[in-house]
């Protein structure tokens, strides 16, 4: 019995881990380096799989800015820009005021 109750605790732990493994690597797209590693650093992982899972977040931070880039490129490369000022242009009234003063210079200089 003592041995069951020792074996969900350890299944209870390790499944604690995983969550919060999976929960850093997902979340490692908005946190720095340095948050990511406090955070797995609660975890008590070996130096190597927290290497690992680092250079994991990278990886994963580094593929999804370039998805973004890549969807943002893609959607201004859509837009038809003459088309669209032209179309403010013909939607918005432009009122342009200038005041220009002329005095006579100063005759001692």
């Amino acid at each position: 019995m003592a041995d069951d109750s020792q074996e969900s605790k350890k299944e209870g732990l390790l499944g604690e881990t995983l969550k919060k493994v999976f929960t850093a690597g997902v979340s490692a797209a908005f946190m720095t380096e340095e948050s990511v590693r406090a955070y797995l650093a609660e975890l008590k992982l070996p130096k190597e799989i927290l290497n690992l899972l680092l250079q994991q977040a990278s990886k994963s931070k580094d593929e999804m800015t370039q998805r973004v880039t890549k969807e943002i490129v893609a959607m201004v490369q859509k837009v038809d820009f003459a088309k669209e000022v032209s179309k403010f242009a013909q939607e918005h009234k432009f009122k342009v005021t200038a005041e220009i003063e002329i005095s006579k210079k100063d005759s001692s200089t």
